[in-house]
């Protein structure tokens, strides 16, 4: 009879990506960044063979990494978010001002198509995901840091809030039926600086209604 102690049986915990080798860490890498940009251009349902081919990797290759849409489409919202958190860091500590940290922020994000995006990311990912609620914990933390600085040093108008600016930029990055995407990005930053001006304090006029907030954006319908 064997004496061997029973291996005591471990909790489930959330999923969490796991560690890869340096190269094939780098291919998942081009993965997720080639599907972000097809997202953009064609939907949550562009074909995987052509984001393979994007990335230049075999499709065997990009099925080990995410053997379902869902696994790409979930990794993707989740580089997004990570992302535009950098750019926020980024912006907050490098910027000469409050007001020119916001301004850096917005012109920067709007460079990852968060509005071509948006309609994915949010009706194809689970919103109580943890790594992507940490992310989205993170992302509100950074951009209300920005804000709150802005508007305490008098630059931005008391009555926004962060979730105005995210309209706007995923509005602006939102492409318009029947145009292509590449159409509006000559357009993009102009029409983004106009709204960062419409910010500014002192307020001319009284907005409308009330402030957008970050959690209108992850309401569950």
């Amino acid at each position: 009879m064997s004496t061997a102690a029973a291996q005591p049986t471990r909790a489930a915990g959330p999923v969490r990506t796991p560690r890869l080798r340096a190269d094939a860490s780098r291919n998942r890498e081009r993965i997720v960044m080639a599907a972000r940009d097809a997202f953009v251009e064609h939907g949550a349902d562009a074909p995987l063979d052509e984001i393979a081919k994007r990335a230049g990797v075999g499709n065997a290759t990009l099925y080990r990494n995410f053997p379902t849409r869902a696994a790409l489409i979930r990794e993707v919202a989740l580089l997004v978010k990570n992302r535009i958190v950098a750019i926020a860091e980024r912006a907050a500590a490098e910027a000469t001002g409050p007001f020119d940290a916001l301004q850096r922020f917005a012109h920067e994000t709007v460079d990852e198509k968060v509005g071509a995006l948006c309609p994915m990311l949010t009706n194809r990912v689970d919103l109580h995901d943890p790594e992507l609620v940490e992310a989205r914990e993170r992302l509100l933390a950074v951009v209300s840091g920005l804000l709150d600085r802005a508007k305490s040093a008098g630059e931005v108008r008391p009555d926004v809030a962060h979730g105005d600016l995210f309209i706007a930029m995923s509005q602006l990055t939102r492409p318009l039926p029947g145009t292509s995407c590449h159409v509006l990005e000559e357009f993009v930053h102009r029409h983004l600086q106009l709204f960062l001006d419409g910010m500014r304090a002192p307020a001319p006029s009284t907005l409308p209604g009330r402030a957008a907030t970050f959690e209108d954006f992850h309401s569950e319908h």
